[in-house]
């Protein structure tokens, strides 16, 4: 399976486009146009209703007026500015305005070295609003790479014919530029052009800085991002202030801000889109022992964040349906369960309980429901991916084709493999239901 990515989201280069200058200054004004707002309340009041995207203020004036919002001695706010302060970075790097003071055909010459930075989302149980645990809490955003002028992404499956199709490399494909080029005058067709004149006038493409061989390395990606917010982040005042630390992560790009005795840990994920969809080819590692510098997982993380801020939305005041799945994901320390099984069996009742039942004052019977439902799963050793076959996906959410056609994705399939992994599975449940009760009696 072969198809091109990111042709129809950037199509620079293509006849009847536009010349890759007024392309670049459409990219920024339509950034700017989106309305980037600040990430205070997807932080301080983490509902999914603030975390659609992630926002930054749009200059440094906004920032200023930002960073000096929140109350003195409230912890929240000020780790809400910091996150704020690093999404700006992102903002600068998204938009191409150089934080850095460099030359303007310095700046050219970057483009074709690097993807470029699309559209960034708030991910994860934190962002979602039911984050487990209240301390080493880590705010993860996956931001879209978009191919580089002179450059096409299409994905191809690391193994044909697997179902369901999660693992996949990005070939990186050379784009004639000639009709561009004749417009601008400067820009040098990669294909077209030799080598030693492309490196005096324009650097070096993808394929020679964060590729291995055709295929866009995960791990050089990161690397190479880790650089460039690195190098964006010496320059602003703020980082007086907040240190910011880099962590060792192969597939992603985490950091640590920190100031006196406080700090927050921030992770970037890098992700191609497939096609229009909300489904993206993320830099994830896979869940097999070993994955390949070159093989990007199919990742619904931010159609699961979509799902979630629609009934944000929607939800009744009162709504307690992220109280349940974070007191459900707190019992789950020390057994073999997995956070995201959980989600997704409340994702199953979110989708056929009416909002109306997730009032507070249905909390008991929810929870109920919760652990009747995954019981049910464990017994019969099935529980279907959420998204995956489901033909009651909330029309918002945009899947990929092959994604609608395909059979319901059994979660559990380890445990219809495994009668002994079964029946540990079933223990753990009665030792989580416990656990419930215990705390739920506590509380009272």
């Amino acid at each position: 399976m072969v198809s091109s990515i990111g042709v129809t989201t950037c199509p620079r280069g293509q006849p009847g486009q536009p010349s890759p200058e007024v392309h670049w200054a459409q990219c920024r004004a339509a950034g700017r146009q989106k309305g980037l707002g600040l990430l205070y309340s997807a932080l301080v009041r983490p509902r999914p209703e603030y975390c659609e995207q992630l926002r930054a203020p749009q200059g440094e004036k906004d920032l200023r007026v930002a960073t000096t919002c929140p109350e003195e001695g409230n912890k929240d706010a000020e780790r809400a500015m910091a996150v704020t302060i690093l999404v700006w970075v992102l903002q600068q790097l998204i938009l191409n305005v150089r934080v850095v003071g460099d030359e303007r055909d310095e700046a050219r010459r970057d483009h074709s070295s690097f993807p470029g930075l699309g559209s960034r989302f708030g991910i994860g149980s934190t962002m979602e609003g039911w984050s487990p645990s209240e301390e080493n809490i880590i705010y993860r955003v996956l931001v879209s790479l978009i191919p580089p002028y002179g450059h096409a992404f299409l994905p191809e499956l690391c193994n044909p014919g697997e179902t369901p199709e999660r693992n996949f490399r990005i070939r990186v494909e050379l784009v004639c530029t000639c009709k561009t080029e004749q417009l601008v005058g400067d820009m040098l067709c990669f294909i077209h052009h030799d080598e030693e004149e492309q490196r005096r006038n324009r650097g070096p493409s993808l394929l020679q800085t964060v590729c291995t061989g055709s295929y866009l390395d995960v791990q050089k990606t990161a690397c190479r991002f880790h650089q460039l917010v690195k190098a964006c982040w010496v320059v602003l005042p703020h980082s007086r202030r907040w240190r910011l630390t880099m962590l060792p992560c192969n597939r992603s790009c985490k950091f640590k801000m920190a100031r006196a005795e406080e700090e927050i840990i921030i992770e970037i994920m890098l992700g191609v889109q497939q096609g229009n969809s909300d489904i993206f080819l993320s830099s994830q590692a896979s869940e097999a022992l070993f994955t390949p510098s070159t093989t990007w997982t199919s990742s619904c993380a931010v159609a699961e964040a979509k799902f979630f801020e629609r009934l944000a939305r929607r939800a009744p005041d009162g709504s307690f349906h992220l109280r349940c799945l974070q007191l459900c994901a707190r019992i789950l320390v020390g057994t073999g369960f997995s956070e995201y099984a959980l989600k997704t069996v409340v994702m199953h009742l979110l989708n056929t309980t009416p909002l109306s039942g997730w009032h507070r004052t249905h909390f008991l019977l929810r929870l109920d429901d919760i652990m009747r439902y995954l019981c049910h799963c464990l017994e019969e050793k099935r529980l279907d991916h959420f998204f995956f076959g489901n033909e009651k996906i909330p029309e918002e959410i945009v899947l990929p084709p092959a994604l609608q056609r395909a059979e319901p994705f059994n979660l559990f399939q380890h445990l219809a493999q495994d009668p002994d992994a079964q029946a540990q599975a079933m223990r753990e449940f009665t030792d989580m239901q416990d656990r419930l009760t215990r705390m739920l009696a506590n509380d009272n």
